[in-house]
């Protein structure tokens, strides 16, 4: 049986329990966000078999790549930027509370082993620290001083680029991390789901990237298209960076780092594709060379030996 209506009891015992203080504000503020309202395309989704359930998630979900599209512009500056920070020797960070927070661990996490950064290249501060990335620490995104305070820790400079991941564009521990770096000189940038005009004057970033997906399949769960949207952006960002930087050669990654046998074969395939090296040639080389695909390649190509090779790349700033 469904019910869809019918007064709620409520226990008055349990009204001294509610965690935090009621904030009337708050309230009102959710009333108007787009990612708190109802969808009208999944309305009756409770009583829909799962095959129905696809095909109503599924076309909410093609609606993402739409209005990622629509800020092209926007993020192809972030990517600039981005690149400028890395290639001055700053860093990458991603901030972010509850999923949005994990959306930087996880891009953060992929490019050492995709592009051969350094692991302090691309990094992530997510409200709750670490344990929150399996863990949900909800509690600590009301925090703006906790965002502050990790900036701190981190030691934000003016040569960084912090980019801020908040679905609803508020959450208080971005918003505070952002507020620091911004006093620190680094370039910052927000990236959330719902409309400019929602955002609090508050909000201190130099570049905003707002991608109003509309209400999710599920009322206020930001985890559906709201994270579609911020993982999207999360991999242009990081990878135009890192094609602007060299590290890609036509569309194949060639700095990848050969932490496990998976990793190891993929440079062989590389190397044979792009160079015609024959399979024990190229992992011959790739023992010469170091491990490092960049290198064969300069190697094979303008035919010198592994040394020049690497003096030829460092010349030219890493690019093939």
């Amino acid at each position: 049986m469904n019910c869809r209506s019918g007064e709620d009891t409520f226990n008055m015992k349990n009204k001294s329990r509610l965690p935090y203080t009621s904030d009337r504000k708050l309230y009102e503020k959710l009333n108007h966000l787009d990612t708190e309202q109802r969808n009208p395309e999944s309305w009756n989704i409770d009583l829909a078999d799962p095959e129905e359930i696809v095909r109503i998630m599924n076309g909410q979900d093609r609606l993402v790549a739409e209005c990622v599209a629509l800020k092209s512009k926007e993020i192809a500056v972030a990517i600039d930027r981005a690149a400028t920070a890395l290639s001055r020797g700053g860093r990458i960070i991603y901030v972010g509370a509850g999923t949005s927070g994990r959306l930087g661990v996880i891009d953060a996490a992929e490019c050492p082993p995709t592009f051969g950064t350094d692991p302090g290249q691309v990094v992530a501060c997510i409200a709750g620290g670490p344990e929150a990335v399996f863990q949900a620490q909800e509690g600590v995104e009301d925090r703006p001083e906790e965002g502050m305070r990790d900036m701190s820790i981190i030691k934000v400079t003016d040569k960084d680029i912090i980019c801020g991941l908040a679905a609803s564009g508020r959450t208080p521990y971005v918003l505070g991390a952002l507020e620091e770096a911004s006093r620190c000189g680094a370039e910052t940038v927000m990236v959330c789901c719902v409309g400019q005009k929602q955002l609090d004057a508050s909000v201190k970033a130099g570049l905003i990237i707002d991608i109003p997906v509309g209400p999710e399949v599920i009322m206020g769960s930001t985890r559906l298209k709201s994270a579609t949207a911020q993982k999207m952006v999360c991999n242009m960002i990081t990878t135009g960076a890192m094609i602007r930087l060299g590290k890609i050669y036509e569309n194949v990654m060639v700095d990848l780092m050969l932490t496990n046998e998976k990793l190891v074969q993929r440079a062989i395939r590389i190397l044979s594709m792009l160079t015609g090296l024959e399979y024990n040639e190229a992992r011959a080389a790739l023992e010469k060379a170091d491990g490092n695909v960049k290198t064969v390649m300069v190697m094979v190509k303008a035919g010198v030996s592994a040394e020049k090779a690497k003096s030829l790349l460092s010349e030219h700033e890493g690019f093939i």
